[in-house]
Parts: C-alpha cells; sequence; structure tokens
C-alpha cells in the first residue's frame, strides 16, 4: 500500500461470506439425508434437526457479539491512503480459505445422516442462517452510527478470516456511501437511470 495505507475488508461482508455456502450445503445435506432412514429413524431426525436449526438460529448471531461491539466503539477513521477491498473480492477470499471446512462440514453432516437422518444438514443450514442475521445485526449497527465498519486485511489472513479474533485489534470505519457493499455486507442497490 502507498504511504503506509493498508488493506481494508469490510467487517459485515466477511461475516455474511459464510452464510449462503453453509446454507445451500445444509439444505443439500438435509435433502440427501433424509433419504437414508438412520438409526432413529426420519421423524426423529427431522424433529431433532429442525430442533438444531432453531437453536444454531438463535445462538450463532450472539456468538463474541461483545467483541464486536468493543471492537465498533475504538473504531478509528479510516486514512484516506487505506484502500477499500471490494465486496466480491473479501467473498472470495473468505470461500476460498474455508473451502476445506466447508467441505468437511458438509461431508460431516452427510454422514450423520446414518445415525440421525437430516439432522447434521439442519445444523448446518442454522448456522448459515445465523450468520446472516448476525451481519444483518452488524448493518443495523453501522445505519445506527452512519458508518461503515472495516477490518485490516492482514489480521484476516492470520487466524483464518475472524472479523473479531485475537489478530484483530481495532476496526476502521468509513462514511455510510463507502464501499460497493451496503450496511450489513449485501450487495448495494444502484438507482435505476431516468
Amino acid at each position: 500500500m502507498a504511504r503506509g495505507g493498508q488493506g481494508l475488508a469490510r467487517v459485515a461482508v466477511v461475516v455474511r461470506a459464510g452464510a449462503a455456502p453453509l446454507w445451500w450445503l445444509g439444505v443439500f445435506a438435509a435433502g440427501i439425508g433424509v433419504l437414508a432412514p438412520g438409526l432413529t429413524g426420519r421423524r426423529i431426525g427431522v424433529l431433532a434437526g429442525a430442533a438444531l436449526f432453531i437453536v444454531a438460529v438463535a445462538a450463532v448471531p450472539y456468538v463474541r457479539r461483545g467483541r464486536y461491539t468493543a471492537l465498533t466503539r475504538s473504531a478509528a477513521r479510516a486514512g484516506k491512503h487505506d484502500v477499500l477491498q471490494d465486496r466480491a473480492v473479501a467473498v472470495r477470499n473468505w470461500r476460498r480459505g474455508h473451502r476445506w471446512w466447508l467441505l468437511l462440514a458438509f461431508l460431516a453432516a452427510l454422514g450423520s445422516a446414518f445415525a440421525v437422518p437430516a439432522a447434521g444438514g439442519m445444523l448446518l443450514a442454522g448456522c448459515g442462517a445465523g450468520l446472516r442475521l448476525k451481519a444483518a445485526w452488524l448493518g443495523r449497527r453501522e445505519r445506527d452510527g452512519n458508518a461503515l465498519l472495516w477490518v485490516r486485511v492482514d489480521w484476516l489472513d492470520r487466524r483464518g478470516g475472524r472479523p473479531a479474533g485475537k489478530a484483530v485489534k481495532a476496526y476502521r470505519s468509513t462514511g455510510i456511501a463507502a464501499g460497493d457493499a451496503a450496511p450489513g455486507g449485501a450487495r448495494r442497490r444502484t438507482a435505476a437511470l431516468v
């Protein structure tokens, strides 16, 4: 980076990056898992999966919430030489860095279907939905504070892409219009040309 600037990735985008793969791998694993009778039977497997889904959707948004809040409060303004990473690049980097974990989670969800049909897949889907809710919570904080939250890319690389991990010392902030992602990490909608 020129003149001491840092590469910055959006916090909400990094959080949201895992939501879609976990959701779809979970749905796919649950769909395949329902076909296996399993040790417990399909009915018990689906009921257990539904319970695990609800627990994951309720728990994942609250994991490390205090750390996110503390980092948000102490966020410093980004410098003019800092480079803001595109949403697509941040998503691609996270997914590329976690592809083996995603594959292992999918295989574990499929394997668990032989014991409890569909339960592992529904748990995986619940984790994806929970990440989406966490990103939405971050988006509400960004809108309330009228500032987008960013994390240094080199700190993400050290600990596997965790935007609130031990390697992350502080967030940076920019105005609400910076970057190509809306608050919460979704694609920014452009106004239609008249």
